[in-house]
Order: C-alpha cells, then sequence, then structure tokens
C-alpha cells in the first residue's frame, strides 16, 4: 500500500472553515497557543487577505481532498524595520501529528519566504511540555536564540516561551525595500 503524498498549496477562502476548526481545537486543548477564544472564520478571511497583500505565504496541507494542516508566515513586529522578519505558525489537524505533515508545510514556508523579501523566520514556541515542536523546527535549520519566562497563562498554568530563528537566503545584501 502507497502513502498518500500531502498535496502542500495556497490557502483559498474555501480552506478557512477546516483552519478555525484546527485552530479551534489547539485554543481550546492545550497551551501552545496564548489565543482564549477561537476566532471566527471571518477573521481567518481577514488574515487570508492580509497577508496576501503582504506577499507573505499562507499555505494549506490536502490529503485526499481534506485540508489536514495549515502554516503561514506573518510579520514578526509592526515597525518598520522588521519588515524583512517574519514568524511562522503551523497547525495540524488532531490525529495529523507525528506523520511528517508539519515538516512538508514548514519546507514549503521557508521555500516561499525565501523567494520574497523575508531574510528572517522566528518560531515562537509555548513550552507545552512537548518537544515535537522545538525538535521539528531544529531539523529545519532553527537555532535557540531565547526564552521567555512565564510570559503567558493559560489553563492555570504559566507558561514559557522558547524563541528560534532562521537565516533565510543570503544575508549580506542590502535588501531594496
Amino acid at each position: 500500500m502507497t502513502a498518500v503524498e500531502p498535496v502542500i498549496r495556497p490557502a483559498v477562502p474555501a480552506d478557512l472553515h477546516a483552519v478555525a476548526e484546527i485552530f479551534a481545537y489547539y485554543v481550546r486543548h492545550t497551551v501552545i497557543t496564548f489565543e482564549e477564544t477561537p476566532p471566527p472564520v471571518a477573521a481567518w478571511h481577514q488574515r487570508l487577505d492580509d497577508l496576501a497583500a503582504q506577499g507573505l505565504p499562507f499555505l494549506v496541507a490536502e490529503l485526499s481532498g481534506e485540508v489536514v494542516g495549515y502554516g503561514y508566515a506573518a510579520p514578526w513586529r509592526p515597525k518598520p524595520a522588521y519588515r524583512h522578519t517574519v514568524e511562522n505558525s503551523i497547525y495540524l489537524a488532531p490525529g495529523q501529528t507525528g506523520r511528517g505533515l508539519g515538516g512538508v508545510l514548514l519546507d514549503a514556508l521557508l521555500e516561499a519566504c525565501a523567494r520574497t523579501h523575508v531574510r528572517q523566520m522566528i518560531a515562537v514556541i509555548a513550552d507545552a511540555g512537548t518537544d515535537a515542536s522545538v525538535v521539528l523546527h531544529r531539523r529545519h535549520g532553527f537555532t535557540d536564540v531565547g526564552r521567555l519566562a512565564a510570559v503567558g497563562y493559560k489553563h492555570d498554568r504559566w507558561i514559557d516561551t522558547l524563541l528560534m530563528q532562521r537565516t533565510l537566503g543570503r544575508t549580506a545584501r542590502t535588501p531594496s525595500t
């Protein structure tokens, strides 16, 4: 039996209900996001539009026609000097973890961002008691650059975040914008 390969493609509005459902699971049941209320589908439409306007990728992973994960790169900070730095977000549907989908999505995000103005990608990883996200990012060339202690409080506990970073493209050149 041959394993079904995921299709990684740009997200479209029809995908956003599935995206919202995937994220809602993590909001309600985990501390890996500091959101406490799942955003409505309309907020995902706005995010898709905002990222597209900035030339940043919002991708979905599809298996057998079903959206089973997503990832996007969003601005790291709003101040103009940060415009060449993004933060990644990758989420997989419950039951789809541990199958390599996160790595496929992260590879696609890195490749998409390397073709743009982006030169640094940041991962902000909640210390949720599991190393899966840290291991994923290290496998893809991210290095530890810091830890913020007890910066989030959710589900009756304080949570640290680990900051990881990866350089994309050529770092010596001066950006044109």
